[in-house]
């Protein structure tokens, strides 16, 4: 700690920050532009001056650059100088004298960090008078719009894009007081993390194109604290409301998470929940075929609980993308005995293996922060951009941390960014990728092994056997895999904290059990350490913790008329099985009760098909990829804007129904009461009651504001409908009122942050304000609460499985499915800009196989199997093994990992799409 004294007034700070940070952690304002807490500084836009005086009798002192100045012991200086604010004040002139007068129209307004800094510094007259620079902007993508004119050259854009996030096509271009940033051409950004450039960016530069066809500002917005549902990881958002549409995503700061950035995925992969086509009122169709009818709450309940009560036995088909309360009420519906989880066999076996190795490794499960701070990292098994990007992105700074450590040896601070950068060059962590085809982390990558899964298990239970003699051996080990696992094993023991990544991406329990020896290993041998399993969709871990069957299950109970009803809560069973599997099941059911907020395949066939809540209209809590119960909150009320719909949470409808049909008196059931129940009945989820704040939690007596203080026209939203304004929407199962007239201040600590606001501060920068220092922790501690603890012992080794990777018969080959970021998620895949990022469906060929079949790159070749046809372009790959074809997911379900296909060329004429 260190003794700095400002204006007068003497502070402790941490003494490795600089003056610029350690002031803003006191709570103290500075203007600044190009520094930011996760990029360290560059001294480049001259914002952050202060007078420094040498000692207590310097009374003339001289200007410093807060950012680039250490927070020494016994520093002087003086933000409040006469001087320093004159200084201050010219810098913002001379930025914005090419700026142009737009702040009226600018997209920004209201949210912008170079306004905020303009009333800070006091300048509010121009006395420019010439021409302004202007520049040409540029089309980069459905995600991004581009205003080049607003430009102060701060570099934040570049800084992130290329050092942070490791993209290559956006730079700087030109020189002095000609400086373009953007790309070499038009065309898409091609970084999976490019939305991170609308919150970086301290001008209205880049703004969100998605938010641009639906424009609001953001005082005009309705918010609430939310999850990211587009992944495993389960990233903290704030998506903002307005007329019943949510019309934009922001980062919402978590210290232990996602800090400041999200991936595209999951900042633009909200459109699914404005959809025309979403279902909005209960439906019955009578007959399979037959047009549905539109019915109202009641009469949908006693249809279907009249159509239960006639069942023999009904089984409940959950889902990983609905929340642990919804999950619960349907297992209470119809029993624990019928309630399949809704997943596949084999990646509920993944899940089930997944949950025992992370209780039984002997490591910690680390949290992305903790993942940045490891110093070797191994990934079995897994693409991380996509299948966990933003993991991807912390296993990025891991990796370039080696940076730091130099910097340290030489007395370099960390902040100071373009010396520590220069100082270590390409000097980096180790990084060992064990994955069949190239992956996004691969040029960091110190080796890269091209592997099947089976042969992946080998290389890693090969590399448990180097750390430590005691865990099985390989038989039959080859001298380069063996050569490959003892370099692996070298590193990890090196490292003061080695982390494994592995997952269930490749539909491989081989593989998460070798993971599992390594951190066995590492847990004997090195005591120290960090296992992460990456799961798939954001409530996998939770549904796995609840238990329950899997979807194979409930279709073969179907089938073999074991039951004649079924009740699917926000699952497209299509995305998961075969279609002529689902469908042949389907066929025998006399009833089938579908809750969803998408128009899917399944509710398509539904008799009775309720209108179920997304994440933006319901409250709920899932669990991510570490075993962090968090809870989401409903951002609106469907039913204010749009009274005629008739959506409700999941939880919601499976309650009433319950009532229905056990005929009880109809009545209500608040969140609380939800988890309470789940909690009585699951004594191992005791830890979702302290996720969040009940719905009695208030702060000086109110409730927690969903509006921004000046929120505007609430009175006018309706008059399309009635004059008279009925009463704001009441919220029973949440701390949070549907109104601005609540607490939104940042003074008293509270891990519920609708969204970022502090006098003086409207932009993303806000968030400084509500942590316990710049870049640490929110004061009140970060939400979620741990829910899979290590179970202390000594641990045995899993056995090895036999080498599975051989090809298929000659003529056939077998299919080993891949994730991808865009396009292979159910739900983001309806957003229109996702759709238009997502790049088309290709097939990975043997390069050897390939040129047998006289199919060249680019060429479209079909697939068959007794499932069906698909036909795909080919992109070769002379590292894809023969008799191996390696296929996008999202293509279909049928095209399941190991299962066969026959190949033939398309010819040029034939004019085919993919099928």
């Amino acid at each position: 700690m260190a003794t700095i004294h400002v204006d007068g007034q003497a502070f402790q700070v941490d003494g490795a920050d600089n003056l610029l940070h350690a002031c803003l952690s006191l709570g103290l304002d500075i203007p600044y532009f190009c520094w930011h807490p996760s990029m360290g500084s560059v001294g480049a836009c001259r914002q952050c001056a202060v007078k420094q005086f040498k000692d207590q009798d310097d009374d003339r002192g001289m200007l410093v650059m807060a950012c680039m100045t250490p927070a020494s012991d016994q520093t002087r200086i003086a933000i409040d100088d006469e001087e320093a604010r004159e200084f201050r004040a010219s810098v913002i002139e001379w930025l914005m004298t090419n700026h142009p007068h737009d702040c009226p129209v600018c997209e920004e307004g209201g949210h912008c960090h170079l306004q905020d800094m303009t009333v800070m510094t006091g300048h509010d007259r121009r006395r420019y008078r010439f021409r302004k620079r202007t520049h040409r902007n540029q089309y980069l993508g459905p995600f991004i719009a581009h205003e080049m004119n607003r430009c102060i050259a701060c570099y934040r854009c570049v800084r992130f894009y290329r050092d942070y996030a490791g993209g290559t096509d956006l730079g700087a271009f030109g020189a002095n007081n000609n400086v373009y940033f953007g790309r070499y051409a038009e065309g898409t950004l091609e970084s999976p993390f490019s939305g991170n450039l609308t919150e970086v960016c301290p001008t209205g530069v880049f703004t969100d194109q998605t938010h641009s066809e639906q424009y609001t500002r953001k005082w005009d917005l309705q918010f609430a604290p939310s999850i990211c549902h587009q992944c495993a990881v389960g990233c903290n958002t704030s998506p903002g409301e307005r007329y019943g549409d949510i019309r934009r995503i922001e980062n919402r700061y978590h210290g232990d998470l996602n800090r400041f950035f999200l991936c595209d995925r999951g900042r633009f992969g909200y459109g699914y929940v404005n959809r025309d086509d979403r279902p909005a009122q209960p439906h019955w169709r009578a007959q399979p075929g037959e047009a549905p009818v539109a019915l109202e709450v009641d009469a949908a309940l006693d249809r279907a609980a009249d159509a239960l009560r006639d069942a023999y036995r009904v089984i409940g088909v959950g889902s990983p993308r609905a929340s642990l309360e919804s999950n619960h009420m349907l297992r209470e519906l119809v029993g624990a005995e019928s309630f399949s989880t809704g997943i596949a066999a084999d990646e509920l076996a993944c899940l089930n293996r997944m949950q025992q190795v992370q209780r039984t490794c002997g490591l910690e499960t680390p949290s992305l922060r903790d993942v940045e701070q490891c110093d070797a990292v191994l990934v079995l098994g897994e693409d991380l951009i996509e299948s966990a990007a933003r993991l991807g992105l912390s296993v990025r700074q891991s990796v370039l941390g080696r940076r730091e450590a130099l910097a340290q040896d030489r007395g370099i601070p960390a902040w100071n960014a373009e010396a520590v950068m220069t100082l270590a060059q390409d000097a980096r962590h180790p990084l060992f990728l064990a994955y069949p085809v190239e992956g996004g982390l691969d040029s960091l990558a110190t080796a890269s092994f091209r592997r099947l899964p089976d042969s992946i298990a080998r290389l890693g239970q090969a590399i448990a056997h180097r750390i430590d003699p005691a865990s099985p051996a390989v038989p039959d080990l080859d001298s380069v895999t063996g050569s490959q696992a003892q370099r692996v094993a070298d590193a990890l023991l090196a490292a003061e904290r080695p982390l494994v990544i592995s997952g269930g991406s490749l539909g491989s329990t081989a593989i998460i059990d070798a993971a599992g020896n390594i951190a066995r290993a590492l847990s004997r041998r090195a005591r120290r350490g960090g296992l992460l399993l990456v799961r798939r969709e954001v409530n996998s871990t939770g549904l796995a913790l609840l238990g329950g069957q899997s979807l194979d299950w409930a279709l073969a109970e179907l089938a073999e008329d074991r039951a004649d009803a079924l009740v699917v809560l926000e699952n497209d069973l299509y995305q998961r099985l075969p279609q002529q599997r689902v469908n042949a099941a389907l066929s025998h059911a006399r009833a089938l009760v579908v809750l969803d907020h998408q128009r899917t395949r399944t509710l398509e066939r539904a008799s009775l098909a309720l209108p179920a809540a997304s994440f933006a209209e319901a409250d709920g809590t899932v669990v991510n990829l570490e075993g962090r119960a968090q809870r989401f909150f409903q951002v609106y009320d469907p039913a204010y804007i749009r009274p005629q719909t008739r959506i409700r949470e999941s939880w919601r409808w499976l309650h009433a129904l319950g009532q229905g049909l056990r005929r009880e008196p109809p009545g209500d059931v608040t969140l609380d009461q939800v988890i309470d129940d789940c909690v009585r009945r699951h004594p191992a989820l005791a830890g979702i009651r302290e996720a969040a704040p009940g719905a009695d939690f208030r702060i000086r007596g109110v409730k927690l504001a969903r509006e921004p203080h000046r929120y505007s026209g609430r009175t006018a939203m309706r008059a399309h409908l009635s004059v008279s304004e009925p009463r704001a929407p009441q919220d029973p199962d949440s701390p949070f009122a549907f109104s601005m007239e609540g607490y939104n201040g940042f003074d008293r600590p509270r891990q519920e942050v609708a969204f970022a606001w502090a006098p003086g501060w409207n932009s993303p920068q806000a968030w400084n304000k509500f942590t316990d220092e710049v870049g640490g922790h929110l004061r009140a501690g970060d939400p979620g609460i741990p829910l899979i603890p290590l179970k202390p012992g000594r641990y045995d080794y899993a056995e090895l499985l036999p080498d599975d990777d051989t090809a298929a018969v000659t003529g056939q080959w077998r299919v080993l499915p891949l994730p991808r970021l865009f396009g292979g998620e159910e739900t983001s895949s309806r957003a229109g800009p996702i759709q238009q990022r997502t790049a088309p469906a290709r097939v990975t060929l043997p390069a050897g196989d390939a040129d047998a079949l006289g199919v060249h790159d680019g060429e479209h070749v079909r697939l068959a199997n007794g499932q069906g046809q698909w036909v795909l372009s080919a992109r070769l790959d002379p590292d894809c093994p023969a008799g191996w074809v390696l296929v996008p997911a999202g293509v279909d379900s049928a095209l399941v990992s190991g299962c066969t296909v026959t190949l033939e060329p398309v010819p040029r004429s034939g004019g085919e799409a993919m099928v």
